[in-house]
């Protein structure tokens, strides 16, 4: 493939799933020997893509507000100057002011159009425009079928589900149990020490995270006399304060006060898989896609998870007794006996290098367009 040019736009690169996967296909872009572009108004992870040898023009094209339309003009500009082969837009303003911006150049010399889909945002005129790629990636065939349904005008054959992956190497497989790492994890929290299972529910601090659910079966596994301990690594956020002062209180009206710990998002997750003996997927809207359920079974550990959503479509291929009837309290607890019975583990293959499977397929979708 000749050497390409290729701008991604998103709102910012502070953290996240959207910014992650930018910055590990500009990486792969880099890699293969072409150009790549972030327009975003900047954060924490520029240094990141700078590093990777990716260039970044800092451009506040996700702020909602009337006055960033005046973006569009800024972006026409910089696609004249650079003449990129592809654009790919990674989120909703972004891409309207990209769609509005490449509408004003001439044909003949207009870049490529891509979009990708990371989340089941609400139906509307204004989330169509992601639908307008000449490509669209979807991140699951979850993604893929909510798009038919409420875009039915979309063209079938523009879409390629491309699910987000993960580098193995960045999440080892560890021994089961592996003292050290719990033992590292008890220093920090020692409400999370002892002999029993140590359960790990990573999310926002967030209703739809489902950190009530997974305190109900918290309780439900130590009135069964499992010294169980749940640990809610990213529940407590600034401006979160009341959401968690909510779960404290659900937590000691369930008697499980002092099995449970709830924390800022940790750096170290890696080794809070390795710590957990059952990794939770609890959330209580179906999404787009379930990143931890590949993390933590590449570390070797189990997830039990709702079955709906690209969650569910996760566990149902790589490991079935993981995917639960949603939100039926008896199925969870039932699934969580059995997955942390020490006579009977459950199977968890090696995960394959979904990242770079990811990569290779979304630079196949630029060549697609411009061999």
């Amino acid at each position: 493939m000749r050497r390409l040019t290729v701008v991604q736009l998103l709102p910012a690169l502070q953290s996240g799933g959207v910014e992650r996967s930018t910055l590990e296909i500009a990486q792969a872009l880099v890699v293969a020997g072409h150009r790549a572009v972030v327009v975003s108004a900047g954060g924490r992870l520029v240094a990141r893509l700078e590093a990777a040898g990716a260039e970044h023009v800092a451009l506040d094209i996700g702020r909602k507000s009337l006055l960033t339309l005046r973006h569009a003009r800024g972006l026409r500009r910089l696609f004249t100057e650079l003449a990129p082969d592809i654009v790919h837009a990674r989120s909703r303003l972004p891409a309207w002011l990209g769609w509005r911006a490449l509408q004003g150049m001439p044909a003949q010399t207009r870049p490529a159009f891509v979009t990708t889909v990371h989340g089941l945002n609400s139906p509307s005129r204004y989330s169509a425009i992601m639908t307008r790629g000449e490509r669209v990636i979807c991140v699951s065939d979850t993604v893929r079928a909510y798009v038919l349904e409420h875009y039915p005008a979309t063209d079938p054959s523009r879409l390629r589900v491309i699910p987000r992956g993960i580098a193995p190497a960045a999440f080892p497989r560890r021994p089961h149990p592996d003292p050290e790492a719990r033992a590292a994890v008890a220093g920090l929290h020692p409400a999370l020490a002892g002999d029993g299972p140590l359960l790990l529910l990573p999310g926002r601090g967030t209703r739809l995270k489902g950190h009530a659910d997974g305190i109900a079966l918290l309780a439900r596994l130590r009135a069964d006399g499992t010294d169980a301990r749940l640990w809610m690594p990213g529940a407590r956020e600034a401006g979160r304060e009341r959401y968690i002062e909510e779960l404290e209180r659900e937590a000691a009206s369930a008697g499980v006060a002092e099995a449970l710990v709830l924390t800022a998002p940790t750096d170290a997750i890696a080794q809070a898989y390795a710590a957990s003996d059952l990794v939770l997927q609890l959330s209580r809207k179906p999404e787009a896609f379930g990143r931890t359920v590949l993390e933590a079974l590449s570390a070797g550990r189990p997830v039990l998870g709702w079955a709906h959503g690209g969650v569910g479509e996760l566990l149902t291929h790589w490991l079935p007794a993981g995917a639960v009837t949603p939100f039926d309290a008896d199925a969870l607890a039932t699934g969580a006996r059995a997955l942390l019975d020490p006579g009977d583990p459950p199977a968890i293959a090696t995960m394959p290098d979904t990242l770079a499977a990811m990569q290779a397929a979304t630079l196949a979708v630029y060549a697609e367009l411009r061999a």
